[in-house]
């Protein structure tokens, strides 16, 4: 039984999905934690947010990864917390990403991939799926570094499927990636739009969102049409998917 309780803090709607209360399974070389119904992990409840599908919270052991394996019409962003992960597919890609870095791949039409993790010590990652816009195309791959100091005090996109945001990487949902830097009593403010869904995470620190406290790992669930306030009670990384 999973736990998610809905908060209403003056106009703030957040329901929070506490770190403990994630989907688990333990492979050995892969710990993972899921936000929502993930492979053998199911709760009617939490089938996603919005056009965002999978969120997993993976622990990968030095020297391991996932083998080659198929994906279709899915756009899938990896943002690295620590240590780096490595891609390679059957378009031909390699790549090297390293913590604070995103990297995304369009599945498109379908692609295979695999994802190793060749350093000495465990990489850790956060691993979302969203739902594409419209189905089919030719999949791609990217990835790109985002200096955290860039995201000091305010949110950065890392990944979007607006125009404008032309240094994200671009992915093919109405939806963006963001992530910003906080130190410890510094606040940052997000407005939703009506009947979006914004879904985050802090992968490091405390934080409150209105009166509400998060812990590292937490998931905070947002309904639209409201401007929430985050605070962090300690330094503090956190990722968030604005989507339809």
């Amino acid at each position: 039984m999973t736990t998610t309780t809905l908060t209403k803090i003056a106009d703030t709607a957040v329901e929070r999905r506490p770190f403990e209360s994630l989907g688990h399974a333990d492979h050995g070389w892969l710990n993972a934690r899921h936000h929502f119904s993930f492979a053998s992990y199911y709760d009617p409840a939490r089938m996603g947010w919005g056009a965002i599908r999978v969120w997993n919270d993976d622990q990968i052991a030095a020297n391991s990864g996932f083998p080659p394996h198929p994906h279709q019409d899915m756009e899938i962003i990896t943002y690295v917390r620590s240590g780096a992960i490595t891609h390679q597919d059957s378009l031909g890609n390699t790549g090297r990403t390293e913590a604070g870095d995103v990297q995304v791949m369009s599945a498109g039409t379908g692609v295979r991939h695999a994802e190793y993790n060749l350093e000495p010590e465990t990489t850790t990652i956060f691993q979302i799926w969203i739902e594409p816009s419209r189905k089919g195309g030719s999949p791609s791959w990217g990835a790109k570094p985002f200096p955290k100091g860039e995201r000091s005090g305010q949110f950065v996109t890392l990944a979007s499927g607006f125009e404008g945001d032309g240094d994200a990487l671009p992915i093919r949902a109405n939806a963006r990636v963001l992530a910003a830097t906080l130190k410890a009593g510094d606040s940052v403010d997000y407005a939703i739009e009506d009947g979006r869904h914004v879904y985050l995470v802090p992968a490091t620190g405390a934080i409150t969102i209105g009166d509400e406290a998060f812990g590292a790992r937490d998931g905070a669930a947002l309904h639209g049409g409201q401007t929430v306030t985050i605070t962090a009670q300690d330094d503090a990384e956190i990722v968030l998917v604005d989507s339809e």
